[in-house]
């Protein structure tokens, strides 16, 4: 699903965008001059790293997985129609988003599900892997700027500089849970390491200098302070 919905859609939207706006390679049609492709990207096109290092928009593309390997595919169509044809295009390469609305299937929304319901709460392995946690607004507000203000043809890299491990995420989810829904026991005993999946890269973590530096973007939350508001809603919801 995700080779035809990255590979074959983002092929299949920025032809259209291409025809539909352009005359010919570097000539755009009139009333479609300030037309821009903005691609949604993330940090795993990069790979893993080790303990220490960040991701910036030069490192090498190194994807250890076929989703992060059809998301660094569509990245290469976009930036190819940018040097092939002109098109006006920007890249966005983003760390692990969270907070209200997201899908119930993803780590945070689970630990706070599992906890709620007493059931199992499953880390991976051993609960070590690392990523870089960025609010879900904060994002949308670095989209909106780099879609706006970003230089053309360029990529721009988002991250919160909040590198947090699995094992971390779950221990603060159960403390504040602990506090705002008690019971007799902590929902931390209800954590419970599970086999690790495939391809599971060790540690994301994003270098965020050129869009605070150009752009003067900055993440308004830290991961304290928006776990917080993740659970809140997720409490309403569930």
């Amino acid at each position: 699903m995700f080779i035809e919905t990255n590979v074959n859609g983002t092929y299949t939207l920025i032809d259209v965008a291409y025809k539909h706006w352009m005359n010919k390679p570097f000539t755009c049609k009139d009333g479609y001059k300030e037309c821009r492709f903005h691609h949604i990207s993330t940090d795993e096109v990069y790979g893993t790293l080790g303990e220490t290092g960040l991701f910036s928009e030069s490192t090498s593309y190194s994807p250890n997985s076929p989703y992060s390997a059809s998301k660094a595919s569509s990245d290469m169509i976009v930036r190819a129609y940018s040097e092939t044809f002109g098109l006006n295009s920007v890249i966005t390469n983003c760390s692990n988003n969270y907070g209200p609305k997201q899908h119930d299937e993803k780590l945070i929304p689970t630990i706070i599900r599992k906890a709620l319901t007493n059931e199992p709460i499953p880390i991976y392995g051993d609960g070590k892997n690392i990523r870089d946690w960025l609010y879900v607004l904060d994002y949308c507000k670095g989209i909106d700027l780099v879609y706006h203000a970003g230089k053309k043809s360029e990529t721009y890299n988002i991250g919160g500089r909040n590198e947090r491990d699995n094992l971390y995420i779950a221990n603060k989810i159960c403390e504040i849970l602990d506090e705002k829904v008690p019971q007799k026991n902590s929902y931390k005993e209800l954590i419970a390491f599970v086999e690790d999946r495939a391809g599971h890269d060790r540690r994301y973590a994003i270098d965020a200098s050129k869009i605070e530096n150009e752009l003067g973007w900055k993440a308004d939350e830290d991961f304290e302070s928006g776990i917080v508001k993740t659970i809140k809603w997720y409490l309403e919801k569930y």
